[in-house]
């Protein structure tokens, strides 16, 4: 049994494989357990995001096989397509790679603070399924202990830049003067309230929210003076938005061509710049065909991202080091508790046989036994029966010629020092 990190990103697949592999927060807990009792593991979280999806587990041997088994048959995909574009990490380069996605290292915007809230996310979904055991939960634990030590030493977070940031900045590209552009938002998740924060920085000040339940897109509309909408009445809207930004959790699209060439045209063909953040899409691809549309995905965002990483560069380097230690130390503590069941283990067997022997000692002095032959007998029946096990052992490693047992036994019982001495006595 062992800690096990595995899925796919933005590095290793395309966006129409991490559309394929994605889970919707509906069916993930559902998901969680179902996994677990297929492949056969005892503990289970999965991170899923439009970059990633990602699973962590205490895992026996071949788990890892299990679960892409699973995940290729509960999503329908062949299992060739995913282990094209799978990386695999256990033991500790599992520890730094789960503590690397959540201080940002790993994102498509270097140091980028969301991703926390959705590791964070994973955890309370993995423990809602009951999927959270010891090892997870300490390994979430010292993880966030890591991301925020990661926010405090270091630069890392000190520049506003996420795939929002990256999205509105392109938007500066294409229209020179944002403060006279409209803007439609859809979804009122966090990324689109960063969208939102960054156009109302940028003087935006006609912001339309549109979001499947009208209370929660009010709520995020009042902290940038925005009104809100139903997705319903989207079609409008369009007509009116010069930039479009989307990103919900929908598992179909919500822009299709029809609906963008019709409003093109109420428009008189006036240019709008979509950017479709959401995994799975929620704007066609086909929409990217339509004359005086400039529709950009995640993938696109590539290039504005990294003009805008420069500077995180050295803080990324500090905070490796910050990682590398944390999953170390992590580890180092692992083992310790691994040694630490086997001496909780031990104590309680020596305490077995102390327990037994007292009570036949006492029995032999209630009798009316000689109390110093009882001492004696008790003293030379403890000895043997706490040397029996060892002496069997270093038996058998003598016998097979495995001198490295013998060695490791006698710094173990502490008499290394007097077998060499006996060794190199010149007498």
């Amino acid at each position: 049994m062992g800690l096990l990190a595995l899925g796919i990103n933005h590095k290793t697949a395309s966006l129409e494989l991490r559309e394929k592999v994605a889970f919707t927060p509906e069916r993930l807990e559902a998901a969680l357990r179902e996994a677990c009792a297929n492949a056969g593991v005892q503990e289970l979280a999965i991170l899923s995001t439009c970059n990633r999806t990602e699973f962590y587990g205490q895992v026996p041997e071949n788990g890892g096989d299990a679960l892409l088994s699973w995940l290729s048959q509960y999503q329908q995909l062949p299992l060739s397509d995913i282990s094209a574009s799978l990386y695999r990490h256990e033991g500790e380069a599992a520890v730094r790679h789960m503590m690397r996605v959540a201080a940002g290292l790993d994102s498509m915007v270097l140091g980028e603070p969301q991703i926390l809230g959705q590791v964070k996310t994973a955890y309370g979904q993995a423990a809602a399924a009951g999927t959270l055991g010891p090892e997870l939960e300490r390994l979430f634990q010292s993880t966030f202990a890591t991301a925020k030590q990661v926010r405090t030493d270091t630069a890392i977070g000190a520049n506003p830049v996420s795939v929002g940031y990256a999205a509105v900045m392109l938007a500066r590209q294409i229209f020179s003067e944002l403060r006279d552009s409209e803007a439609l938002l859809i979804g009122a998740g966090e990324m689109i309230e960063l969208v939102g924060k960054h156009l109302f920085e940028q003087g935006v000040t006609k912001i339309t929210v549109a979001n499947r339940t009208l209370a929660r897109g009010q709520a995020l509309a009042q902290q940038f003076g925005a009104r809100a909408i139903t997705l319903e009445d989207i079609p409008d809207a369009l007509v009116h938005a010069d930039i479009v930004i989307s990103s919900t959790a929908a598992p179909l699209p919500i822009l299709g061509k029809g609906m963008v060439e019709r409003a093109l045209k109420k428009r008189r063909h006036k240019p709008v710049f979509m950017v479709d953040i959401a995994v799975p899409r929620d704007i066609e691809p086909e929409v990217a065909d339509l004359q005086d549309v400039y529709l950009y995905t995640v993938d696109d965002l590539h290039s504005v991202i990294d003009d805008n990483m420069r500077s995180r560069q050295e803080a990324a380097r500090e905070a490796e080091i910050i990682v590398t230690t944390c999953a170390q130390q992590f580890m180092h503590h692992k083992r310790e508790q691994g040694a630490l069941s086997t001496m909780t283990a031990y104590r309680q067997q020596a305490d077995a046989v102390r327990e037994q022997e007292l009570a036949k000692a006492m029995s032999a002095l209630k009798k009316g036994d000689d109390p110093a032959a009882v001492l004696e007998r008790l003293s030379r029946q403890l000895m043997n029966k706490m040397l029996h096990a060892p002496t069997i052992a270093m038996k058998k490693a003598a016998a097979a010629g495995e001198q490295d047992k013998l060695d490791w036994a006698s710094d173990l019982l502490g008499v290394r020092s007097a077998r060499r001495g006996d060794k190199d006595d010149p007498a």
